[in-house]
């Protein structure tokens, strides 16, 4: 029978945020594969445990989960960690974990620790509907399709960001979103844990006059559906009816239909937009 792969979310920060089930499940497996050996094992150390590791990263993730999912088929039960937080989300684990399942082979998540996660539940934004883009793109162009794509993004925002690239992040997002709310968050479950519910403009100018310093979560307001409609409305008004009609039925849509759409994006009955048209 194959093995198993152990999901195991390592703390964040404080550690007595190890559940009692990942150390256990730790001190069983036959491996652990750790995104930074030479981190991992102070953690190790920590809670006395001394199962063998091998390295698993950005770098090898390919080569090093096909090596992994054949040491788990051959029976050997498996644990997956990060330096910190939930392995998968925004890590390499996700390669692994798709192979796994690609080979049958069985995978479980031992919960705990993820920086998204508690930097949300502290922001004060809406946490109901959220999206998690992790660090924005380095390409130029791959940023500015993603930016572009929050902009009208009506959920609360999760990014993750390095002290040295945080003002320009902030820049970048002031001049595509716009003003919004906007909750930093560093040194999550440490003792100097920084809370910052502000505004992109203030964060801003903030930053000229403070040095970041520590990672950061960046929680972020979502468009207001309100707002989105203005913005749409507006858009449709630019054109007259005829070219509002002209941009459906170029779609291949039968100007019944094409009316009601029309009638529909003003906000008016579709017997205006029949009258206007005579």
């Amino acid at each position: 029978m194959a093995g198993t792969l152990y999901l195991c979310a390592t703390p964040i920060g404080n550690l007595n945020d190890m559940t009692a089930r990942v150390i256990t499940t730790l001190a069983e497996v036959d491996l652990i594969a750790a995104e930074d050996t030479r981190n991992s094992i102070k953690l190790l150390n920590h809670f006395e445990i001394k199962t063998p590791m091998t390295s698993y990263h950005e770098y090898n993730k390919v080569e090093k989960a096909e090596q992994l999912v054949a040491q788990l088929l051959a029976g050997k039960n498996i644990a997956l960690i990060t330096d910190a937080g939930t392995p998968a989300i925004s890590d390499p684990g996700e390669v692994l974990v798709a192979k796994c399942q690609e080979a049958g082979v069985p995978v479980t998540s031992l919960p705990g620790c993820c920086a998204c996660i508690t930097a949300l539940t502290l922001s004060g934004l809406p946490t109901r509907r959220f999206c998690f883009e992790a660090f924005l793109p380095v390409d130029k162009k791959e940023k500015k399709f993603v930016l572009e794509e929050l902009k009208n993004e009506t959920r609360t925002i999760i990014l993750y960001e390095a002290p040295h690239h945080l003002k320009k992040t902030l820049k970048e997002l002031y001049d595509t979103l716009g003003q919004r709310r906007i909750t930093l968050c560093r040194e999550l479950t440490k003792k100097f844990e920084t809370v910052f519910p502000t505004t992109l403009e203030d964060a801003l100018i903030y930053y000229e006059e403070n040095e970041p310093k520590g990672e950061y979560v960046l929680v972020i307001e979502g468009k207001s559906r309100e707002e989105l409609v203005r913005n749409k409305q507006a858009k449709w008004e630019e054109m007259s009816i005829e070219e509002h009609m002209t941009f459906y039925e170029e779609q291949g849509i039968d100007r019944k239909s094409a009316m009601k759409m029309v009638a529909t994006d003003r906000g008016v009955g579709k017997r205006e937009i029949y009258q206007a048209l005579l």
